[in-house]
């Protein structure tokens, strides 16, 4: 019962991050601060008030639609409100350092969402997570003594070594397979995972991104030769890799090296 009361709580703070999260989004694409200003409809900018603010029930309350315009709200809103929630309360369940991992969960679900509509990763997003990371693991390694020196040189080269590897991509490739943003990406990836829990994140991207890649050139929405941001993929394997990167190494071992 207590478990499920917090879980529940913590779902709850989750619906409510993503829908700033949303706004966060929506203030990038315009180039505007999220820190002033209240929320308004994007399509005809009337400022919304508190019963059209509810995550996930307003939208269903007003059937998907603006109660001033009428016109049709993206359904962007809601996935990302319940999905938000659904992370922290995994979060929640399964991961260590809860309160660094929300916030590092907050901005891959904005590159996420970013990189999927716009293809592009915005340093505006990237940069202050790499910061914040940083800063973590300064506080938490030296003064909390939380990680060991070991633990800490693990991060570094594994963020090292993850960033070099798609370097090494997008020089080969002269940036047409990934972008630079990708790199950053992966530096990233590898201060929150280290290692080998980077190696479980990048699988997992490159395996997911096939699949969903050959899926879409079967149904004939994308060519060989056509676009496809990579970040979302990216996010994903890491989001694998941080609940159960350690059980997912364990099952590889245990099923493809037997003792």
């Amino acid at each position: 019962m207590p478990d499920l009361f917090y879980s529940t709580a913590v779902f709850i703070f989750g619906l409510i991050a993503g829908s700033f999260l949303n706004c966060v989004i929506y203030r990038l694409e315009q180039g505007q601060s999220f820190l002033k200003g209240r929320s308004y409809c994007p399509l005809c900018k009337h400022t919304l008030s508190w019963q059209d603010l509810v995550p996930v029930l307003s939208f269903l309350f007003l059937r998907g639609k603006c109660r001033y315009c009428r016109q049709k709200i993206s359904l962007q809103y809601p996935l990302v409100e319940l999905a938000t929630g659904i992370l922290f309360v995994l979060i929640f369940l399964f991961a260590f350092n809860f309160l660094y991992y929300l916030i590092m969960g907050c901005f891959l679900i904005i590159i996420f969402v970013y990189d999927l509509k716009h293809y592009i990763i915005p340093d505006s997003v990237i940069y202050p997570a790499i910061l914040i990371s940083v800063i973590w693991y300064l506080i938490s390694g030296i003064f909390l003594n939380i990680y060991t020196k070991y633990e800490i040189l693990n991060t570094i080269y594994s963020a090292l070594g993850a960033a070099a590897f798609f370097l090494l991509i997008v020089l080969i490739s002269r940036g047409k397979w990934m972008g630079v943003g990708d790199i950053k990406l992966a530096f990233l990836m590898g201060l929150l995972l280290g290692w080998p829990n980077i190696l479980v994140a990048l699988f997992s991207a490159f395996f997911i991104g096939a699949i969903i890649g050959t899926g879409l050139i079967a149904a004939g929405r994308k060519k060989l030769s056509s676009e496809v941001p990579f970040g979302p993929f990216l996010v994903t394997g890491t989001f694998l890799a941080m609940l159960w990167g350690g059980e997912i190494v364990d099952w590889y071992l245990t099923f493809f090296l037997p003792r």
